[in-house]
């Protein structure tokens, strides 16, 4: 725009050269009026022009800076989102490594159930003997057998009452588990539904 401004003051400074010099009582005079306010006005028109040229640059360098802040304020969201996801990533890896310590502990809960099924009915079965036993003693004089028949039994009701107590612990852990098992699956529905896009 400046360099415009120049051409067109050179333009006028050569036609006002050009123009035949004013002789008395003619009418050059006029002519030279004319180009003198033609020259102002071309003055004026490069002065606003040229205030419209750093108008315009200052505008540009405030769009600079704006683009530069906003290129640094989108790296920086970049990279918060680059970190989310890293978090994510490993909050998956963990729950991941909880889910199979946790199915691993189901399996042996389940096991230990399986075996306290077993003892619980070998216990029944020696519990059965025991009634037998007593059924057909009773009445009978049995000295110190007798003795080790209250002793047995006495082993028996203890190991009944040991037994009943682990069921009730093993009931309690698998219920606990399967609490757990659904907490982890609400917070895996939860990552997968915060890692769909938007």
């Amino acid at each position: 725009m400046a360099v415009l401004a120049v051409c067109l003051l050179c333009t006028l400074a050569t036609v006002v050269r050009s123009a035949p010099a004013a002789s008395p009582g003619g009418p050059e005079p006029a002519q030279y009026e004319e180009l003198t306010l033609l020259f102002h006005g071309a003055l004026q028109l490069g002065q606003a022009l040229n205030g419209v040229y750093r108008a315009t640059e200052a505008r540009l360098t405030e769009a600079g800076r704006s683009l530069g802040l906003f290129d640094r304020a989108l790296g920086l969201l970049g990279t918060e989102v680059s970190q989310g996801r890293d978090a994510t990533q490993e909050l998956r890896n963990s729950l991941s490594e909880i889910q199979v310590e946790e199915d691993a502990l189901r399996l042996r809960s389940e096991a230990t159930a399986r075996s306290l099924r077993e003892v619980a009915q070998a216990q029944q079965a020696l519990g059965d003997s025991v009634r037998r036993l007593q059924v057909q003693l009773r009445g009978a004089w049995l000295g110190k057998a007798q003795q080790e028949f209250e002793t047995l039994k006495d082993r028996a009701d203890k190991q009944s009452h040991l037994l009943w107590a682990l069921t009730g612990h093993v009931q309690r852990q698998q219920r606990e588990m399967a609490e757990q098992q659904r907490w982890l699956r609400q917070i895996q529905e939860r990552l997968h539904t915060a890692a769909l896009p938007a």
